[in-house]
């Protein structure tokens, strides 16, 4: 699947936005990737999965045991992972303001895990999200995500695999060009600050 393969995909879904968004990390950008919509219906999910796995290295994807995504955005990109990489699919998640496993997870020590994401920009909640899988004995030896929108800049300490890489701008709130400015914001993703 080609880069502008997966653009066609969200776009089909009308998941490709474009406006001033205020992401997860805080930063604001001009376009936002509603993976939500590109991922409710279950066959083109399964096909985006699908190429992501298939770009997954061999002698990495062979040891994987385990897929650990956070929720709430990893949630369903998790589960089609471990559908096409046939392995289990759990995910962590805040109860308190710190990610966990919880709802009966658990992962046995030395486990091998791809910690799997929707949508990585500054790489904060995957970092997070690795760090709780290896609190609960798991081994994170490869992260993936739909979109990689650090501009390749993210380090997450383990092999990255995005199935696509955007270079779309993010600014602060404090240093938005005025463009950008002159829209009201809005925060379509999950996380309420």
């Amino acid at each position: 699947m080609t880069d502008e393969d997966v653009l066609a995909e969200f776009r089909a879904a009308d998941a490709l936005l474009e406006g001033h968004f205020i992401l997860s990390s805080g930063l604001r950008s001009p376009r936002y990737l509603q993976c939500a919509r590109v991922l409710m219906n279950p066959a083109r999910a399964a096909r985006l999965a699908e190429a992501l796995a298939a770009r997954i290295p061999a002698e990495i994807r062979d040891r994987l045991e385990a897929v650990v995504s956070p929720a709430m955005g990893g949630v369903i990109v998790g589960q089609e992972m471990g559908r096409a990489l046939g392995l289990d699919a759990m995910f962590v998640e805040r109860p308190t303001g710190t990610f966990e496993l919880r709802r009966g997870f658990s992962l046995r020590h030395g486990q091998k895990v791809l910690m799997m994401e929707d949508v990585v920009t500054t790489g904060l909640s995957s970092r997070e999200a690795i760090k709780a899988i290896e609190e609960a004995g798991g081994e994170v030896i490869a992260a993936g995500a739909l979109v990689d929108r650090s501009n390749g800049q993210v380090d997450l300490g383990v092999p990255f695999f995005p199935l696509i890489r955007l270079e779309v701008p993010t600014y602060s709130a404090d240093a938005l060009p005025p463009e950008l400015a002159a829209i009201p914001a809005i925060k379509p993703g999950s996380r309420a600050k």
